[in-house]
């Protein structure tokens, strides 16, 4: 990858798109943009791409093909080993059947950076935006870019800048409704179930979510939690994790294991209140796209631009990006996606968040049951968990009381 440096590009101060952010949505919108013939320039605060690393790793079949960049695969994973509070195992998967991927993040970030840059658009590296002014007729930022101030001018402004996202908290745009918090590990010496990947609840681990270990190729594997400040009570992920490697029940499993790094970062997920304004847009981790079931944000960040794509770059080309022309490009394709990860948070809660341990493993003895087994691995797709969380509230007489706790209103509209 060569980015430009600024110093040989200054001449150009004057694009259609500026978009804050070169992580995967970021290079992603970017390659549609230029691909349609629009002058893009990407600002990536960090000297490299894919660093810091603070992600498991997982990136769906379907987006996998859309970028097509096999090369970054580190493991393939046919299922998920899913363990209650007391032990109750849930094998989800079937083996030979593939269900998604494990990268090489910096590998797969580069990738699909590289494929903006080879489709017309223009990559800083160690630069962060100022400042931004915008009104009717442009957007102007002053820019730092390798120590240099610069100042630039766009149609339109697009943040794909994470979590802690800039351009989101310049223009007053609203925060993501759940900001979940993430801990890993990648180590080495952990025997696992090849090309199976291990989940572990409790109250004790994972408050709420989830802990898991990932096999990331080469003999090591990631181990992480998540959680939200209001559920660890307290605690932070780390003490979760190491409750994790010494739990009584799954100790064992983890002797001999070996650090290699440690990684942490937020998870914003649920869509922020505002994701358009008058010239600026937030895509992916930055309006709070991640998927509230998995904490993924590829999949949903790619999406989120594919579905809005052709009137954009009309937008862009007949110079219409008010908020109110932006608000009827985006609207219907936007809360069609808040709205399915409403059902999925709703879901989530109802069958694991706001369960206690208790309950938790009666719906673990429910899930293991081989009828509701057979359920899961008929219906279960990591991209899309409202049909398989509706399908057990209809089909499964254990949790069919639990749908009037899920509010019908918004399950079942």
């Amino acid at each position: 990858m060569s980015p430009y440096s600024p110093l040989q590009s200054m001449k150009q101060s004057v694009w259609d798109v500026i978009i804050v952010g070169a992580g995967p949505t970021g290079g992603r919108a970017a390659t549609h943009l230029a691909s349609l013939g629009h002058s893009v320039l990407m600002l990536e605060e960090h000297s490299e791409i894919g660093r810091p690393f603070q992600c498991a790793g997982l990136v769906t079949p379907k987006a996998l093909h859309e970028v097509g960049l096999y090369d970054s695969i580190l493991e393939e994973v046919d299922g998920a080993r899913i363990h209650g509070p007391s032990g109750t195992l849930v094998p989800v998967g079937t083996d030979g059947k593939l269900r998604t991927y494990v990268v090489c993040r910096k590998k797969f970030d580069q990738g699909v950076v590289q494929q903006a840059m080879e489709a017309g658009a223009t990559l800083w590296l160690d630069s962060r935006p100022v400042s931004a002014d915008i009104t009717d007729e442009k957007v102007t930022m002053m820019v730092e870019s390798e120590g240099i101030e610069i100042s630039l001018e766009a149609k339109l402004l697009i943040g794909c800048d994470g979590a802690h996202s800039w351009t989101r908290r310049t223009f007053k745009m609203g925060r993501p409704k759940e900001l979940m918090i993430g801990f890993q590990a990648e180590v080495l010496g952990f025997n696992g179930k090849d090309r199976w990947l291990e989940m572990y609840s409790g109250s004790q681990i994972a408050p709420g979510f989830f802990a898991w270990v990932i096999p990331s190729g080469f003999g090591s594997h990631r181990i992480g939690i998540w959680s939200t400040a209001d559920r660890l009570n307290g605690r932070s992920v780390e003490q979760c994790y190491d409750d994790l490697l010494k739990h009584p029940l799954w100790k064992h499993r983890f002797e001999g294991v070996q650090e290699v790094a440690r990684y942490c970062g937020p998870v914003p997920s649920g869509m922020i209140r505002k994701p358009v304004g008058n010239r600026v847009m937030l895509l992916g981790d930055a309006a709070g796209m991640a998927k509230p079931t998995t904490g993924g944000g590829i999949g949903p960040g790619f999406k989120q631009i594919k579905g809005i794509l052709h009137p954009l770059s009309k937008a862009i080309d007949e110079d219409k990006l008010s908020e109110k022309n932006l608000k009827s490009i985006t609207s219907k394709h936007f809360n069609a996606m808040k709205k399915d990860q409403d059902k999925a948070r709703a879901l989530r809660n109802l069958l694991v968040s706001d369960a206690t341990d208790s309950e938790l493993d009666k719906h673990f003895e429910n899930f293991a049951k081989p009828e509701v087994l057979k359920l899961i691995n008929e219906i279960g797709d990591i991209e899309k968990p409202v049909p398989l969380g509706m399908a057990l509230l209809r089909k499964v007489p254990a949790f069919r009381k639990l749908a009037l706790r899920a509010g019908t209103r918004l399950l079942f509209r």
